[in-house]
């Protein structure tokens, strides 16, 4: 099958790729003539793992293309960008619908623009309205949406291996298509009306954001009152009411757009219709007020912090990418710069900072040289090689052991003398 591409970020160029890994001809579309040059040197605009190898593998099935006429023989146009947001949250869907109108005066007749990327309930409608205006009521062009469904760092494995595909569709031409599409990958699709799919997206990452919400202000509970938190999650998922995979796990505030743009779509979509929605409201100030978590430590363990050494290991958004953008850590690193402390970091995936994070941020070359004189380290991103660190050695060349590891990610380390260790819901003995 002939399937154009549109959008070719992280998820434009997982779905590209692994189309073509699955015997599919992809003209891959973007707006960008940069994104498209790289791509065809074989090189992926974001980093994760395998996708470049993947691209190089099967290039004779990809084309990479800025012109949308050449979407014209395509069976099914797959939108697939990543939908912009801003530092808070607010999705920029008129540019994803901006991109899609490019491209619908040039695709066939019989086409169906399969709808991936993350728009709110109703952004179906508004493309079918496009259509109509744009090919006539005539058109016989279908509308679909199958939610984004992918996780930075395991994009390839979640894309060829998905627990199953939602898919929502107006009508049997366009089912039979998606089926035809995704036979390669898989036939467990969970089919329903395009506005159900819609809404999917949002209702899963939502009940993932509250989900991590809740986890940790129970977590904030357990520090005040001699609770671990640990054992508490322990006890809730032996619940079977709640079960083992619950998203319950005190750590982190959850980061970056995904979450937080379903959010935001639903209390937005809330306030529109005239709904209360205080259960939804409440998620972001709460995720907002937990990122405060290492710096509030910190504070209290060191008073002032101006002139202060603070040393975070790891900067990107997750591990196994080089994504920087709404990173957890950046944002961290920003706020102990803000009350005067002097940031050292260390990623491995990181070999220059961009201008606005290198004044306020001292990249240094490896974990031993962002720790060395440090006050408080701070894991951040959890990167396999920080396990294999002989940490004994690195936290003796510390002004004062203090170590704050939200997820308990190298727990091990709280047992070592001298060392002040701190993770989210451990009792404060201090």
């Amino acid at each position: 099958m002939i399937v154009c591409v549109q959008g070719l970020w992280h998820l434009g160029s997982v779905t590209a790729a692994c189309l073509a890994a699955a015997g599919h001809d992809v003209i891959a579309l973007d707006h960008d003539p940069q994104t498209i040059a790289q791509l065809r040197e074989g090189r992926a605009p974001v980093a994760e793992p395998g996708l470049d190898a993947l691209l190089r593998e099967h290039a004779a099935r990809l084309r990479f293309t800025s012109d949308p006429h050449d979407a014209r023989d395509a069976a099914v146009v797959w939108v697939t960008y990543d939908t912009p947001v801003d530092s808070d949250d607010r999705a920029d869907v008129e540019f994803v619908l901006a991109q899609v109108q490019r491209v619908l005066p040039h695709v066939s007749r019989e086409a169906v623009v399969l709808v991936s990327s993350q728009l709110p309930v109703g952004s179906s409608r508004r493309i079918e309205a496009m259509v109509r205006e744009l090919r006539g009521s005539d058109s016989a062009i279908s509308v679909a949406c199958s939610p984004e469904n992918l996780r930075l760092g395991k994009a390839i494995e979640v894309f060829t291996h998905p627990d199953r595909v939602i898919v929502g569709a107006r009508d049997e031409k366009a089912r039979t298509t998606i089926a035809a599409l995704l036979a390669p990958i898989t036939t467990k699709i969970e089919w329903m009306s395009v506005e159900s799919a819609e809404m999917t997206k949002h209702a899963i990452n939502s009940f993932l954001a509250l989900s991590v919400t809740f986890a940790n202000e129970l977590a904030s509970i357990c520090e005040a009152v001699g609770a671990d938190a640990k054992q508490v999650e322990r006890g809730l998922k032996t619940e079977s009411r709640i079960g083992p995979r619950a998203y319950v796990a005190p750590g982190g505030a959850f980061a970056g757009g995904t979450l937080a743009r379903d959010v935001a779509f639903l209390t937005e979509l809330g306030a529109r219709h005239h709904l209360t929605l205080p259960l939804l409201g409440g998620v972001r100030p709460s995720n907002e007020a937990h990122k405060q978590w290492a710096v509030r430590r910190i504070a209290q363990r060191l008073g002032r912090l101006d002139g202060v050494v603070v040393a975070v290991w790891g900067l990107t958004y997750k591990p196994g990418t080089d994504t920087l953008r709404r990173s957890a850590s950046v944002e961290l690193c920003r706020e102990l710069a803000a009350r005067g402390a002097r940031v050292r970091a260390w990623d491995p995936a990181v070999r220059e900072l961009p201008a606005e994070l290198a004044a306020t941020i001292e990249l240094a070359g490896s974990p031993a040289a962002a720790v060395a004189g440090a006050s408080a380290l701070v894991v951040a991103t959890e990167w396999p090689e920080l396990k294999a660190l002989d940490h004994a050695a690195l936290l003796a060349t510390m002004a004062r052991p203090l170590i704050l590891d939200a997820n308990r990610f190298l727990s091990t380390i709280a047992s070592q003398p001298g060392i002040e260790y701190l993770a989210v819901g451990v009792p404060d003995h201090a």
